[in-house]
Order: C-alpha cells, then structure tokens, then sequence
C-alpha cells in the first residue's frame, strides 16, 4: 500500500512529517510529492521530496495533505490537483487533510454532504458538508483533522484506516502515556 504525502511551500511540517513517519513505522510506503524538489514548510523547515508532482495520484491509495498557510492555499489553487482529487475519490482511494488542507478538498467538491472537521473558522471558506467540532473525523474515504496538535491522532487514525495496528504503534511510542 502506497500513500503520498503532498508538499506545497508553506506546509505545516508538524503535519506532514508526523503521518509520514507513523504511516512508515507501520510498514507502509510513503512518497512525498513535492511542488518542487526541496520544499520549505511555514515554520523554514526544508524538506526533500521523493518526487516532484507531477500530477498524477492514481499510483496512490492515500492522499495525505498537510495544512499549514500558505501551503494549505497553494494546495487549494492548484487545478491539476483539484482534478487528481476528484479522480482518486471516485476510485475509491482515501483523501487525508489536516487543519487548513480540508480547503482543498471542499475546493474540489468532495465535502459535499460529508461530514468533516478542520481548524476552526476554515469551515467557513469551505462553505459545504457537515462541520463538526470532533478532533479527527472520517466519513467513507475522507479523513480530517483539526490542527497540528492531533497530528499523532491524524496518523494513528490513517493507520487504522489502512489495516494496520495502530494501538501497538501508539503504545510503543508513549502516546497512551498522555491519556492515563
């Protein structure tokens, strides 16, 4: 199973970096798709992609999109994304998005009638589905989350979604560690 993490300048690296590390422990494969090689997220950590975007998610059973601003936007205004959005929903494959990220799948259409969560006051740019106030949400193949502050509940959650064990992950890590 592959899922690509995008990269647009401007990205929240606490967003991006937290999936793709936990998504690996769990065993999957993960590529950075990055708008340019070498990308700088909002907070001037430079990150090296595996791949440029080219365009193309179909390779791809997630897609994962960091938030963060401007990233978030760049993600948003990009139409050959907007249109890879739209074909990998309707192939079925998982759309992932954190905090500002939701933006860009309301931008292409896919909240409709979905419930979703984000950070708060982007629902309203998002201006469709059924908002909720909820840490991490999913509804089908859509997965929100609301900020970097659940990025490891984002990732724990992706895990799941895919199959795998997330519950040992998070064990292994000390995150249970937090709740007791």
């Amino acid at each position: 199973m592959t899922i690509a993490v995008l990269l647009a300048a401007g990205f929240e690296e606490i967003e991006a970096v937290t999936p793709i590390d936990v998504l690996r422990r769990a065993g999957f494969t993960v590529e950075t798709l990055g708008f340019s090689e070498e990308v700088e997220g909002s907070h001037g950590i430079r990150l090296v992609a595996d791949k440029v975007w080219s365009g193309d998610l179909s390779a791809y059973e997630m897609v994962v999109l960091p938030g963060g601003l401007p990233g978030a936007d760049h993600l948003r205004d990009d139409e050959r994304l907007i249109q890879a959005l739209q074909k990998a929903y309707e192939a079925g494959t998982y759309l992932a998005a954190i905090c500002a990220a939701p933006k860009v799948l309301g931008r292409a259409g896919l909240l409709k009638d979905k419930a979703y969560t984000c950070y708060p006051g982007v629902e309203d740019e998002i201006g469709q589905g059924n908002h909720q106030e909820d840490l991490v949400v999913q509804d089908g193949t859509i997965i929100t989350a609301k900020g970097a502050g659940v990025s490891l509940a984002f990732a724990y959650k992706l895990v799941d979604v895919l199959g795998g064990d997330s519950q040992s992950l998070s064990q292994g890590m000390i995150y249970q560690d937090l709740f007791n």
